[in-house]
């Protein structure tokens, strides 16, 4: 194996010129899929026509909060990789969303397919999704259940912070909502899924007693109003709750081991909570406990080097609340350096996909070895 990604970014406004630039350093050359985020103040419907029309192979993208490349994070622009040396990619669009049921029959009966055609090669599944469809929980939960043995990672399109419009690629020179594309990634190099989240779970339990789990939100805690308990359980009222006090103190669920963060994204008139994932009744949460996000960092990617000893890139996602953490702590450099050396290149999301489950704060990515 001699597995070696082109990197590619430009910062120009213009989309037709963005892509060129993009495509010069990409070349055509036994390129066989091409990753890309990119910022949504493009004129999108020009960026399509110019990805279109520029590249046969498959093209797998969305619009992003910011993206992460080979300088560390960058802030607009189009930004992305090429993939060759025996990559395949099969990608399926998901629009709109509520027909998803459908299409992932379709998904998991080729995958089972291609699996047994060609049992010797690694997979991955790439999920991206319109972030602000408040679709992410079941769509993955669906995917991951029905399509076997395939690990996914994936993270969910932004819009820059607006909460407007999110957008994914749909393979024919176009930019959708209400959508997701999911690609399937075949390599004979060595692939390792992870996930990484410098929250772990307190002693503080919680026991969520009434919830809409599809508006995500959370009306009682404890049998009471819901940002009532949550501040109590920090020591605080419910008027010295801010953005702030929810992003260091998110809450936790545990899956046997494994902490999976869901954010509380703000506070509404009636206590209740809206969080940036779904949270159903019944569930047992804990206030998140904050870890030392340098050295939670550094020490995932290394075990991650424990599997891909060096990995030719790691695609990841990385949710926009860490990103403004770390811009907020002035630790955005040091981050930045960290993925740098681990060869990242991605974005930064409105969520994040891991196997079956929807997650905040989180990063996560795959490793591919060269």
């Amino acid at each position: 194996m001699n597995f070696q990604p082109r990197y590619a970014s430009s910062e120009s406004p213009d989309p037709v010129q963005a892509v060129a630039e993009f495509a010069e350093q990409i070349g055509h050359d036994e390129i066989e899929t091409i990753i890309f985020f990119c910022s949504p103040d493009y004129d999108l419907e020009a960026l399509g026509r110019a990805l279109k029309s520029t590249f046969s192979c498959p093209c797998i993208g969305c619009t992003s909060s910011g993206h992460i490349g080979t300088e560390g994070f960058q802030h607009s622009g189009l930004l992305g990789l090429g993939l060759g040396g025996g990559f395949r990619a099969r990608t399926f669009m998901i629009h709109p969303l509520v027909e998803y049921t459908a299409v992932i029959t379709d998904i998991a009966e080729t995958i089972h397919r291609d699996s047994q055609e060609r049992p010797n090669l690694h997979r991955f599944g790439l999920l991206l999704v319109d972030g602000l469809s408040m679709a992410e929980e079941r769509l993955v939960a669906n995917l991951y259940q029905q399509i076997g043995n395939v690990p996914i990672v994936g993270g969910s399109a932004g819009d820059d912070l607006r909460f407007e419009k999110s957008y994914v690629y749909d393979g024919n020179g176009h930019f959708v909502s209400d959508a997701a594309v999911f690609a399937v990634i075949e390599t004979s190099s060595p692939v390792a899924t992870f996930k990484i989240q410098h929250f772990e779970p307190s002693d503080v339990e919680l026991i969520i007693t009434e919830a809409d789990a599809e508006k995500r939100l959370i009306f009682e805690i404890n049998g009471e109003p819901a940002a009532q308990i949550y501040a109590e359980s920090l020591g605080l009222t419910v008027d010295e709750l801010t953005p702030t006090v929810f992003s260091r103190n998110p809450l936790v669920l545990s899956f046997g081991d494994e902490p999976y963060v869901r954010s509380i994204q703000k506070m509404n008139d009636d206590l209740s909570l809206t969080c940036y994932c779904a949270i159903e009744e019944g569930l047992i949460v804990s206030i998140g406990i904050a870890e030392d996000p340098i050295q939670t960092f550094s020490q995932a990617f290394d075990k991650v080097r424990e599997i891909i000893p060096e990995p030719a890139v790691i695609i990841g996602c990385d949710c926009i609340l860490r990103r403004l953490q770390f811009e907020k702590e002035g630790l955005e450099q040091q981050i930045g350096e960290i993925m740098v050396q681990n060869k990242v290149v991605g974005f930064s999301t409105y969520g994040e996909q891991y196997n079956g489950l929807h997650v905040n704060q989180t990063f996560t990515g795959v490793a591919i070895g060269g």
